[in-house]
């Protein structure tokens, strides 16, 4: 079974991730913040993790460069829903400056579902064309 890490901030958006990707046959393990998830990886092994950009006690893409850093080799779909205040201004993308810092893929929230899905099945599909192994994927190179 695939085992996914989802580490989201807000309850309601790692919850509701939680429950649809459980009834497509994936195991998750959620965590309300940085900290909880980085404990999370320290204890277990995930085949993919999904992070959550900007949380509380992390300074801007400090979430993706630390989970990156604690599992190289796990692919990291980076998510956001930063809204910005001023729509007259050029607004940084947040998303590809992700994907620079080792996200495999990024999503802007709210996403649909299938969405989510077909960035899941993409990452696992690229680790297994590098010879990976979906399950138990190593946490440290």
């Amino acid at each position: 079974m695939t085992r996914i890490l989802v580490v989201d901030d807000d309850p309601l958006v790692a919850n509701a991730i939680r429950a649809w990707l459980e009834d497509r046959g994936f195991e998750i393990v959620t965590a309300d913040g940085a900290e909880a998830g980085l404990n999370a990886l320290d204890g277990s092994t995930f085949d993919l993790m999904i992070i959550d950009i900007f949380m509380p006690h992390m300074r801007g893409f400090e979430s993706i460069r630390v989970f990156h850093r604690h599992a190289p080799t796990v692919p990291l779909i980076a998510i956001s829903g930063y809204v910005f205040a001023e729509q007259r201004t050029p607004a940084p993308d947040f998303l590809s400056m992700a994907l620079e810092l080792g996200a495999a893929r990024c999503l802007r929230k709210p996403f649909a579902p299938a969405t989510l899905l077909g960035a899941i099945h993409s990452c696992l599909a690229e680790v297994a064309i590098r010879g990976g192994r979906l399950s138990g994927a190593n946490r440290r190179s």
